[in-house]
């Protein structure tokens, strides 16, 4: 083939006419999604890299098939095509000007599974973890297991070559690659994997484009095969660069493989048959600590003695970025002493196996082998052990926001390089002297198993000569690696931030093989251009960079944290790792769970967010109906908070965003009835009869439609006394103690619908020895309010409540509360609406919902025979955690299960809405209705918060407790 020069990579121009085509055409042959509107661009315009490309489209595809179609529309009008799973690569593969296929929603099964052929086929949008859980059912697992692996797709580690954790144990994806089904940009469809020689006469001998393919392939791996024998690296993660030495005759000349890693670019994948592994059932981790990072590098030999299954370090900069931040604390203590860790993991078919494999390793760093001073620390629990990994998996991303506001941030930009693991100290120590030269500071950590570090490093990208400086780090960064033998990239691939600089690795001859690689897949240069081959410069299509324009919102809410103040900054939190993806385990994103649609995630949302603010894609600000479109589906659980990485604080941006946007809208007229609850219900129940007469037939339809309730719900019953005037008029309340005095804060929901609570939590906390009192009159914490943007009024009534509560306040009282939705107010909306107010921080920090305050008090609780389910409200655990809920349980003496659940689907007001109940049902038989429907019938069930107890009886039919209750139903068991 004649040699082509390289030519910079330049974004693909489409006229209005050829997208007005092109849709068209989409959209009538397509049988899935077709869109091609201002919100999809900006959600599919940036993923987990510092790159953002704004696509012509996307289609969300039904069927395999409906991909090839998708496809073959884009070869017919002559554009660029780019398939998409989860969105979570860090090198600028998941963005292009192009038409992006997003598989993760309907092309995501497992096909088929062959236990003892020990292989599965797989869709390319199948989720990383989903396979690996399916196989487990057989004593299986897919090896490559990325962080991201509860979010990632297949076809993504595919087209990326991912790895992960466990790929000293199995290799990396492409090792685990048997076959891969393949359609070309030319409209091409086949099957590809190792060829022998009779394979390949006979693809031949039936032409056609396979045929051509095959033929140029062969010629290419005759020409090349020298040079690629003599420049690979051969170390365990070589990622850089096409594989091409999967071409080679003593590799079988497995096309497939040769295809893994090609980012795209190549062609498209439409089924895997991928390998699988015997997955150790029983696990034990050993903890190593050491003086520093390069010292745990220099002992990989000693590890490797023991042939653990996964081997991974961690510096200290991570953990101290953590502690500044006041985060993860309970898995930091897991930690043994020293300034950088190395997590061994063993495998073995018992557990004696495996802690007999720990035990001997642990004895051998013990007596002074592998370095001075090493610390160690054996982890059995299975739960401790998630706590350890949950550091490594997500700690770069949670202080991914600097808190020096003199530095940059610290961000990938130099993220994976690997080398042999035998020199990996050496590497590393010339590596951190390099970092300094350039003054920036990194962190390092990764699989030190395989000799791949990865670096979120401070680098300036904002400005011209930030980028300068970056630019000549990266070209000594790369030469660096090659000096050691490395690969530039060991996990993440190429994409835009690697490849411009793959020269350096390979020669002129290498790099003109690969080029003529890609050619002979995609001629028209139309897959996932701009990409390894013939790349972008790693300073282009930067998202944070020179062309970025921070703005100075004035909000209602105040947004100020350790990292830096206001929304942008806020907004900047969200870095695209997709943690709010994952179908399984915490609360966040229940919206996206229901529908999977990026939308519908916290990441989608905060990316229409940035695109609002920055006013390109999205051009009407706060009018933006994109934006508003995205946030109705939000439940403003507060998953996020606690769930995300980086803490992005999705339902405080809505509550801000709608309190603009209805500025110039008007208002659903549920904000009138369910968002003003706290002020009317006072009202209306003076009129016991009147509240009874609009929750009744044949005036409850009405009623609904007027509040804009929907149809299949029932409206909740006003008690025929408020909690205050039934108190009003008991004469047998318990004699207080002395264990000193406590607020009762009773709710607009617990006052006047279920008062029955708030008197359980009165006398309990009497009967252990507590002087309850209450607010001298009616106040409202406005949780409601939030949901339709009522900021002002929210803002009033906390400031009435700090004025009321001003001497308790001072008298630092605890304030113990019911409802976890309006505890959190004071947790956390209290602080945005009163910044810097004395009170308001007292009062915070005051507040206890009541089960942690019970729970530490010097009580000798009786112990009650029964069986105990529960359902953790979201704020709750958002906000509070369910730490003191078991405590709670555990002095009860009862036995007890915390139900992995996450959302119920209510949400305060959102299942209520006509508009919502359909999502809302589905969220709750996602894990909860099923859960407490299998649950014996003798089982309490308890959750706390009135949203909950709604879900469960209408979708359940069950009777809730709430943990007040349970504890006064034990009190009263032992009276009795």
């Amino acid at each position: 083939m004649q040699r082509s020069e390289s030519k910079p990579a330049v974004p693909f121009e489409a006229s209005a006419a050829l997208l007005e085509r092109l849709a068209d055409s989409l959209r009538t042959q397509v049988r899935g999604e077709v869109r091609f509107d201002a919100g999809t661009k900006a959600l599919y315009a940036a993923d987990a890299s510092n790159y953002r490309q704004v696509p012509l489209g996307a289609v969300v595809p039904a069927d395999i098939d409906d991909l090839v179609t998708t496809l073959d529309i884009c070869r017919r009008h002559d554009v660029p095509f780019l398939t998409r799973g989860g969105g979570t690569s860090q090198n600028g593969q998941c963005v292009n000007v192009a038409v992006v296929a997003d598989t993760s929603k309907y092309v995501n099964r497992v096909v088929s599974i062959d236990p003892l052929a020990r292989t599965a086929i797989v869709e390319p949008g199948v989720i990383c973890d989903t396979l690996r859980d399916a196989a487990e059912a057989h004593g299986l697992t897919f090896a490559p297991d990325p962080a991201t692996h509860s979010r990632c797709t297949l076809g993504g580690m595919i087209g990326n070559n991912s790895c992960g954790a466990h790929s000293v144990m199995a290799g990396k994806t492409v090792e685990n690659v048997e076959a891969l089904e393949i359609a070309t940009y030319d409209g091409a469809r086949f099957w590809v994997g190792p060829t022998s020689d009779a394979d390949f006469d006979e693809i031949v001998r039936h032409g056609g484009r396979r045929a051509e393919i095959y033929r140029k392939l062969r010629d290419l791996r005759d020409r090349y095969a020298d040079a690629i024998r003599a420049e690979f690296p051969r170390i365990p993660r070589r990622v850089s660069g096409f594989n091409l030495e999967q071409l080679l005759p003593e590799n079988g000349f497995n096309v497939a493989r040769a295809l893994v890693g090609t980012e795209g670019t190549c062609a498209v994948t439409l089924q895997a048959k991928v390998r699988l592994v015997e997955s150790p059932p029983c696990r034990v981790l050993l903890v190593l600590g050491f003086v520093d990072i390069y010292t745990a590098a220099d002992a990989i030999a000693h590890f490797q003695r023991f042939s653990p299954i996964a081997i991974e370090g961690l510096d200290r900069q991570i953990i101290r970025g953590l502690q500044a931040r006041g985060l993860k604390a309970n898995e930091i203590a897991l930690l043994p002493d020293g300034d950088a860790w190395v997590v061994l993991e063993f495998g073995a078919a018992s557990q004696a196996d495996a802690r007999a494999r720990v035990h001997e390793a642990a004895a051998y760093f013990d007596a002074g082998h592998g370095g001075i001073g090493i610390s160690t620390r054996i982890v059995e629990d299975k739960r401790q052990q998630q706590l350890i990994w949950s550091i490594r998996e997500t700690g770069a991303s949670a202080v991914a926001l600097g808190i020096d506001p003199s530095r940059p941030d610290p961000i990938v930009g130099w993220e994976d390089a690997a080398v042999d693991p035998l020199r990996l100290g050496d590497y590393l120590r010339r590596f951190q002297a390099l970092v300094d030269r350039y003054g920036y500071e990194t962190s390092l950590y990764g699989h030190f198993g395989d000799g791949c570090v990865h670096a979120r490093i401070t680098f300036d990208i904002r400005t011209a000569e930030g980028i300068a400086h970056w630019r000549a780090f990266l070209h000594e960064a790369a030469h660096l690696v090659v000096e050691f033998g490395g690969s530039l990239s060991g996990e993440h691939g190429d994409g835009q931030a690697k490849a411009e600089f793959l020269p350096i690795m390979y020669s002129a001859r290498i790099i003109e093989a690969m080029r003529e690689f890609k050619a002979i897949w995609d001629p028209a240069h139309r897959l996932n251009p701009g990409k390894v081959v013939d790349p972008y410069r790693a300073d282009e299509n930067l998202r944070l960079g020179p062309a970025y324009k921070p703005v100075q919102l004035t909000t209602k809410l105040a947004f100020a944290s350790r990292e830096g103040d206001g929304l942008q900054r806020a907004v900047e939190r969200c870095i695209g790792m997709g943690k709010c993806r994952a179908l399984d385990g915490g609360t966040m994103c229940p919206s996206f769970r229901a529908t999977r649609e990026e939308r519908d995630s916290t990441r989608g949302r905060a990316h229409l967010f940035w695109e609002m603010l920055q006013g390109e894609v999205i051009t009407d600000g706060w009018r933006s109906h994109e934006v508003k479109h995205a946030l109705d589906t939000c439940l403003a659980c507060k998953g996020c908070k606690s769930d995300c990485p980086t803490h992005t604080d999705m339902a405080s941006y809505k509550a801000e965003f709608l309190a603009h946007y209805y500025e110039t809208h008007r208002r659903p007229r549920q904000a009138a009835w369910l968002g003003r609850i706290g002020q009317w219900a006072p009202v209306v129940s003076r009129v016991p009869m009147l509240a009874s007469l609009l929750t009744a037939p044949p005036f409850a339809r009405f009623g609904k439609w007027v509040a804009g309730v929907a149809p299949q719900r029932a409206l909740p019953s006003f008690a025929k006394q408020t909690f205050r005037k039934r108190m009003a008029k008991r004469r047998d309340l318990p004699v207080p103690g002395r264990a000193g005095k406590v607020m009762l804060w009773v709710d607009t929901f617990n006052e006047h619908f279920s008062p029955d609570i708030a008197i359980a939590a009165y006398e309990t906390l009497t009967r252990i020895g507590y002087d309850v009192v209450l607010p001298r009159k009616h106040l409202c914490c406005g949780r409601p309010l939030y949901d339709y943007g009522l900021l002002d009024e929210a803002r009033a009534m906390l400031g009435a409540v700090l004025d009321a509560l001003g001497d308790e306040i001072d008298q630092g009282v605890p304030l113990v509360g019911l409802e976890p939705g309006c505890l959190s107010v004071f947790k956390d909306e209290l602080l945005k609406q009163w910044p810097g107010d004395a009170r308001a921080s007292a009062l915070s920090k005051q507040t206890y919902l009541f089960s942690d305050f019970v729970s530490r008090a010097a009580f000798e609780w009786p112990v009650l025979d029964a069986d105990v389910v529960v359902h953790g409200h979201c704020h709750q655990k958002a906000l509070f955690g369910m730490a003191g809920e078991t405590a709670l349980l555990d002095k009860l003496g009862v036995r007890w299960s915390v139900l992995d659940t996450g959302c119920c689907g209510m949400a305060g007001s959102f299942g209520f809405n006509p508009e919502h109940y359909a999502m809302s049902m589905r969220i709750a038989e996602d894990a909860l209705l099923p859960q407490i429907r299998r649950a014996r019938e003798d089982t309490i069930v308890v959750t706390n918060g009135f949203s909950c107890r709604e879900q469960i009886e209408h979708g359940a039919g069950r009777r809730v407790m709430h943990i007040a209750e349970l504890a006064r139903h034990a009190l009263q068991a032992h009276t009795d």
